[in-house]
This record gives structure tokens, C-alpha cells and sequence, in this order.
């Protein structure tokens, strides 16, 4: 019989292996990023101090529009631009993407290029 895999063990596996290297520090925080089935959250985190600086996601209030018509790397991309207006309005220009164990693709990556397009430098 064979090994049944469970995919978010395996995620936090690749997660933990990807915060050997990666650090936030005061100067370039982290930017970390969890995906659920529905929603997509986003957090700016300094990790020598173990302070979350800013936040976004789309299940916040003033992200949703009236219309629930977007697809997911539509509200991703709207999470992207809203953690990037927030984090230049705290003085965060530079920060270290941690994309929390999950492919650099679909919703993901359009977060990241979405903050990217609106000057977060990553």
C-alpha cells in the first residue's frame, strides 16, 4: 500500500525550509502570504521583533467590492495593492517575499507582481 501524501503537511514542510533563509528585519521585513481555498491574506512581519507592521485580505471590508464577481487572482491582485498602498504609508519601500511554501504561481504571483506594480520593491 502506498504512502498517502497530505498536501499541506507537505506545504509547512517547504514552508519551514524556505524560513531557514528568509528573515524580516527592520530595514527589508518579511512579506508572507497564505492562500486558503477561498481567500487569499497577506502580512508584512519583522521578525527580530515579532511584530506583524501591516496586513491585508480579501476578506477585508473595503477590498470587497459590492459584486462577489471576481475570480481569486483578482482579489489576490487587489490584496497585493492593498498591502503595498499600507506599506507606504509606514515607510516600507523594501521587503523579502515569503511565499509560505506554496509554487510561485496563479494567485500568488499576482499578489506579489500586483505590489510590485504599485513600487514595493521585492
Amino acid at each position: 500500500m502506498g504512502k498517502v501524501r497530505n498536501s499541506r503537511r507537505l506545504r509547512i514542510a517547504r514552508h519551514k525550509r524556505l524560513r531557514q533563509r528568509l528573515k524580516g528585519t527592520p530595514e527589508r521585513p518579511r512579506l508572507s502570504v497564505f492562500r486558503s481555498l477561498r481567500n487569499i491574506s497577506a502580512q508584512i512581519i519583522d521578525d527580530t521583533h515579532h511584530h506583524t507592521l501591516v496586513s491585508a485580505s480579501s476578506l477585508d471590508k473595503d477590498l470587497r467590492p459590492d459584486d462577489d464577481k471576481l475570480s481569486k487572482v483578482e482579489l489576490s491582485q487587489l490584496v497585493g495593492t492593498s498591502i503595498a498602498k499600507k506599506a507606504s504609508e509606514k515607510g516600507i519601500s523594501r521587503v523579502v517575499f515569503d511565499r509560505g511554501g506554496y509554487k510561485y504561481h496563479g494567485r500568488v504571483k499576482s499578489l506579489a507582481e500586483a505590489a510590485r506594480k504599485e513600487g514595493l520593491i521585492i
